[in-house]
């Protein structure tokens, strides 16, 4: 609905970020190719939690249990804010569970995932 995987990383299951759940989540992260602009991909991305059974977004802050969530973390070298998408994901350095994916398939801004993951880990140590 959005374009070609051009890769993906391998699934790990980790704790809930950000709150209390009995549930682990499984993420992974994968690159694609599109023609869609990125507002355009948070539209489809948004339309495929909903097709999937997401009723609501977290909001400030407040997480909850989802059955999927899909975060666009980086769209080409674009900086990007606005009132409904910020890029690269102003979480993205803080999130050990994206970063672990995210490093086997993507650099970053003169420093490879690698490296920000790498450091993140022996930080939480």
């Amino acid at each position: 609905l959005i374009g070609p995987v051009g890769g993906i990383a391998t699934f790990i299951e980790t704790e809930p970020w950000g709150f209390e759940s009995p549930h682990p989540f499984l993420n992974t992260a994968l690159v694609l190719t599109t023609s869609l602009s990125p507002l355009e991909v948070l539209d489809r991305t948004q339309e495929i939690e909903r097709q999937l059974g997401r009723q609501r977004k977290s909001v400030a802050g407040h997480y909850h249990d989802r059955p999927i969530d899909i975060d666009l973390l980086f769209y080409d070298d674009l900086i990007l804010e606005s009132e409904r998408l910020t890029l690269p994901h102003p979480l993205l350095t803080e999130r050990l569970f994206v970063l672990e994916p995210l490093h086997e398939i993507a650099p970053l801004l003169g420093r490879s995932i690698e490296e920000l993951y790498t450091e993140l880990r022996s930080r939480l140590s």
